[in-house]
């Protein structure tokens, strides 16, 4: 069966209180064509786990403009602005996550680990209602996997098995949601034959990825 999909048959795939993890950076490395895929679905009630809400018309942005999160799980959010009037007004719960532990979270998750442990955030509220434990007489907090049911890649290409081979900084935190979703849909730049992406480029095995849109189409 084809991977290779169309931008409206990505639609139907979206479901309301659903909880996606979107790559990106600062909106570097965020498909914004699956962001307006997930936008014209309509679907709400989402949880959002993602490195920021970059600004709000790039990145995950407009996903918070537009009210479609819920609860956003995320390293900051300093940039957008409704992000933060959001949270404030209580219309958008936010659980701040420090970056690194994030990325590990996610890590976990799709490495089938039951958790890290972390020394960041120990004395501060970030380990509210969080197990401590002590190893080898140093205090770690026990910060438990992060996964979701669709995960939203960018990648510059990908052959038709979704070998996907990232461009350069934009690679950041996709690699890593794409083993943390049970469904993981890239968009990428172009798509070439089986064969032609030397195995030495591709930083996402295609076994993960399910689904592959290029730009619009």
């Amino acid at each position: 069966m084809s991977k290779i999909t169309s931008y409206d048959e990505l639609i139907p795939m979206f479901k309301n209180g659903m909880t996606v993890m979107s790559g990106g950076f600062m909106g570097v490395g965020t498909s914004e064509v699956l962001v307006s895929a997930l936008l014209e679905s309509n679907v709400e009630g989402l949880t959002l786990i993602a490195s920021d809400t970059a600004t709000e018309d790039k990145g995950v942005g407009p996903l918070i403009v537009n009210k479609r999160v819920k609860k956003l799980i995320a390293s900051h959010i300093g940039t957008n602005p409704e992000t933060g009037r959001q949270m404030i007004q209580g219309e958008l719960e936010v659980e701040l996550v420090p970056q690194g532990t994030l990325a590990e979270r996610v890590r976990a998750g799709g490495s089938g680990l039951g958790g890290i442990l972390t020394p960041t955030g120990v004395g501060t509220v970030v380990e509210e209602g969080k197990k401590k434990m002590e190893v080898d007489g140093r205090e770690f907090l026990l910060e438990k996997p992060l996964r979701a049911e669709v995960a939203l890649i960018k990648a510059k290409k990908a052959d038709k098995f979704g070998n996907l081979v990232y461009n350069q900084s934009a690679r950041n935190f996709n690699p890593m949601m794409a083993l943390a979703a049970d469904l993981v849909i890239a968009e990428v730049d172009e798509i070439v034959e089986i064969g032609e992406i030397d195995p030495h480029e591709v930083a996402t095995t295609g076994i993960v990825v399910d689904k592959i849109v290029v730009g619009g189409q």
